[in-house]
């Protein structure tokens, strides 16, 4: 361990701890009057709860970090298959949560199938494309992970869940498109999936959007939601973090003073909480956050250049992208700018499977950079 300690990225520790602190403190503010309101339970509910699961995780990463990126090939093998099961499961014992199915209840704490496949595709790709790096000028071997993906896919996206799909789906053409493929390939895969994309929008539009639920069709329609027709229906929640955000200012009403928080905001800690943080402290923390951001992505991609092989490469801009996709989707459905789908902002919202997936991602990116660490090392001393 004390090998371990030596060679993981101090910043990227660091820079996480922070955000996984403030959002712990932003969890408890945004949260404490729903529990007490809503539950008739101790304001203190959901941070307890999400502090139990920070570290859970945290203890199962000291089990995980020892073992070697090449091990991840069987273990995420097996985990996609799993998570195959899993959502197969979710559609005939699943429960019900905001109109979708996607939560399974184990009585003490439910989990998220869906949210452990982003995750689990990011390794069994970077595991495969490495393994299978010599052979990637074969349709069969490069396309056979793109069609178990797009099984996952179809299973996420019938739960319903829209934002997860999306995320999973960018995550599996960024690694696909990064990987060592052979160009003829690549490009003919790209000509396909645009091909694929045009195909479905004409369907769609033709459709009169008869593909989605009324829920989803309502979602796409995120234009003016502040108007007399959709702030009493489904524009309440993106207006409700309109008047967060402008109530909020440049500094703040201060820790804790929010007013949207008193059930005006239902999922205040969840997916709206950075409508909550803007009020409460102000348009220039929102900036210090988005700094932290660019800086733990930034330094992700950096061990991702340093790796020096296709798998650790790819785990780390999968990792990456994982966390930049969850807060553009995030924050684009809180500004307005894109549909709301529900997806969580990375260490701020309340949510213990999303929670436990990013501490696993980040673990995974240590790894990468402890093995690069070792690797440079041997280098020297030959030399």
């Amino acid at each position: 361990m004390r090998k371990i300690w030596r060679n993981i990225d101090k910043p990227l520790l660091i820079i996480s701890i922070i955000l996984f602190i403030i959002g712990l403190i932003m969890i408890f503010s945004s949260s404490n009057i729903t529990a007490f309101m809503k539950y008739s339970a101790s304001p203190y509910r959901y941070f307890f709860k999400q502090s139990l699961f920070l570290i859970f995780s945290l203890v199962i990463t000291i089990f995980i970090i020892p073992f070697h990126s090449k091990s991840y090939r069987i273990f995420s093998t097996m985990g996609v298959y799993l998570i195959g099961a899993l959502l197969i499961l979710l559609l005939i014992y699943g429960t019900v949560k905001n109109a979708a199915i996607n939560w399974i209840d184990l009585g003490f704490f439910s989990i998220q199938p869906s949210e452990f496949a982003k995750i689990i595709i990011i390794l069994w790709l970077a595991s495969y494309y490495e393994s299978n790096k010599h052979k990637l000028n074969s349709y069969l071997v490069v396309l056979y992970p793109i069609f178990v993906s797009l099984i996952l896919a179809g299973l996420i996206f019938v739960q319903p869940d829209l934002g997860t799909t999306i995320i999973f789906s960018v995550l599996v053409a960024s690694l696909f498109f990064m990987a060592p493929i052979s160009k003829e390939i690549r490009n003919k895969v790209l000509l396909l999936l645009c091909s694929c994309i045009l195909l479905f929008m004409i369907v769609f539009t033709s459709s009169g959007n008869s593909l989605l639920n009324d829920r989803q069709r309502q979602r796409f329609d995120f234009s003016n939601p502040c108007s007399e027709e959709k702030f009493y229906s489904y524009g309440n929640q993106v207006c409700n973090g309109y008047i967060a955000i402008n109530h909020g200012g440049f500094n703040g009403v201060g820790l804790g003073n929010s007013t949207q928080k008193y059930l005006y905001l239902p999922e205040a800690h969840t997916d709206f909480i950075f409508a909550i943080v803007m009020e409460e402290m102000g348009f220039l923390f929102a900036i210090v956050i988005f700094g932290l951001y660019f800086f733990l992505i930034g330094r992700i991609i950096k061990i991702a250049k340093q790796s020096y092989n296709t798998r650790g490469f790819l785990i780390c801009m999968g990792v990456a992208i994982y966390i930049l996709l969850h807060i553009v989707v995030n924050l684009g459905g809180i500004l307005g700018l894109m549909p709301m789908t529900g997806v969580p902002l990375p260490f701020m919202s309340y949510g213990g499977s999303f929670a436990m997936c990013l501490i696993f991602a980040l673990c995974f990116v240590q790894r990468i950079n402890i093995e690069n660490r070792m690797y440079y090392e041997k280098v020297k001393k030959v030399k």
